[in-house]
């Protein structure tokens, strides 16, 4: 990995695993060029929901986030590249599908907020946090692809 790639957390929510969107979605972040560190498949405990979620507590729609991530497998993936947090959020799409942009993960596939497929970080500061409470550092792979010239290369 290069040295000034950014980390982010992408986690595909339950209702992507169950509609089988996985490689599509992965697919994505691969066509714009970002770098898969590290991707698993994990039943979330209602425990890692309440701390990965902790900032939301209180809120009307909690309960709901947590019965959502629970209820199905997730897929957690840590992608990298320049910029890596903004590039996967613009790829993502805001968080209500109708408000997404055309041609984003969420407007492409979700209709609904209460089932828009994916999470990631917001900044920097979240993924840093995210990724470390979804994976072990051994857990992510470094290494360099001789393509990322070609997609960061500086004229």
């Amino acid at each position: 990995m290069e040295e000034n790639f950014e980390k982010t957390l992408v986690l595909i929510k339950p209702d992507g695993v169950q509609r089988k969107l996985i490689g599509a979605i992965i697919t994505r972040f691969e066509s714009r060029g970002l770098q898969l560190l590290a991707i698993k498949m994990i039943q979330v405990s209602h425990e890692m929901a309440e701390t990965h979620y902790k900032e939301h507590l209180g809120k009307n729609f909690y309960a709901g986030l947590v019965q959502y991530i629970t209820a199905a497998p997730v897929i957690a993936m840590v992608w990298a590249g320049e910029n890596a947090v903004e590039a996967v959020r613009q790829t993502v799409g805001k968080t209500n599908p109708l408000e997404a942009a055309p041609g984003s993960i969420r407007h492409d596939y979700a209709l609904l907020t209460s089932r828009n497929l994916i999470h990631a970080s917001d900044s920097p500061a979240t993924a840093e946090r995210e990724i470390a409470l979804w994976f072990k550092p051994e857990e992510l792979c470094d290494w360099s692809d001789p393509h990322y010239p070609w997609i960061f290369g500086k004229n």
